[in-house]
């Protein structure tokens, strides 16, 4: 077994399509980011690939990279199942919490968990993502910006 934590930050700006954990909300504001900016799918890649010590996404994918250019982040999980499969392991499980004060993340999670566990082949069950604010307090209170922590298991297939 292996075990790995990822997290991730994008701020809130205008002109850009929220994306979080594969999954497009409706909001006024999305996310900066060389890529798509999915905070939560980024947390989740971070997760895994420091379970199997390979550094974090911006070794793996660098935003210096024009190929990387507002990529799909659901696109990039699939190369990072791709490295995890092809070094023995399957996913234990996986438990992420996205923090942001708006918008609401519960009406979109159940669709989050689909994507997130399609793309890395499990069950929906081994797949948890929650949601929290922050009462206010720091850049996610003042609605500057989303983060998002993810901790993964990996087991020998």
């Amino acid at each position: 077994m292996k075990i790995g934590i990822g997290y991730d930050v994008h701020k809130l700006v205008r002109n850009r399509d929220l994306i979080v954990g594969g999954v497009k909300i409706e909001h006024e504001k999305g996310l900066l980011g060389h890529s798509d900016a999915d905070v939560l799918t980024h947390a989740i890649m971070d997760s895994i690939l420091g379970a199997l010590s390979l550094g974090d996404i911006g070794k793996q994918f660098p935003d210096t990279s024009p190929e990387f250019k507002d990529a799909n982040s659901i696109n990039l999980l699939k190369k990072v199942y791709e490295s995890m499969y092809d070094k023995g392991y399957i996913i234990g499980n996986i438990d992420a919490v996205i923090v942001a004060q708006r918008p609401k993340m519960a009406p979109y999670i159940i669709d989050m968990r689909k994507v997130i566990s399609d793309t890395l082949n499990t069950s929906i069950e081994n797949i948890n993502i929650k949601a929290t604010t922050t009462e206010e307090l720091g850049f996610e209170g003042r609605k500057e910006g989303i983060s998002s922590h993810s901790v993964c298991l990996l087991i020998k297939k």
